[in-house]
């Protein structure tokens, strides 16, 4: 059984910068087949996607919104994905969700249902 496990989260001022990480188990050596999305939930509202990296790590992909101050990697010797999120913004107050893809090799998606397993999510609040 899959398990994601989302860390990092707290309280930062507007401004900031916080880093996740996602630790996988349950793939074992099969994690470094699966691309990897981040999304994110805001009081109130949908969840949204933030961006994912591909299998490999070697490329990723994000949201308009946080391109340019996020970033997105991948130890694949760790089963752990990370996101840095740099010159937070109060509006990016959220619980964030990490998700492994359907299928290997994939090269990941901004489509929710693309993604079969769900860490519980970590709450990231951005003060003014």
């Amino acid at each position: 059984q899959v398990q994601l496990v989302e860390s990092g989260g707290g309280l930062v001022q507007a401004g900031g910068s916080l880093r996740l990480s996602c630790v996988a188990s349950g793939l074992g050596p099969f994690y470094s087949r699966h691309a990897m999305g981040w999304f994110r939930q805001a009081p109130g509202q949908e969840r949204e996607f933030v961006g994912y990296i591909t299998w490999s790590g070697g490329s990723a992909f994000y949201a308009d919104s946080v391109k340019g101050r996020f970033i997105i990697s991948r130890d694949n010797t760790k089963n752990t994905m990370y996101l840095q999120m740099n010159s937070l913004k109060p509006e990016e107050t959220a619980v964030y969700y990490c998700a492994a893809e359907r299928g290997e090799f994939g090269s990941g998606s901004n489509v929710e249902a693309q993604y079969d397993d769900w860490g519980q999510g970590t709450q990231v609040t951005v003060s003014s």
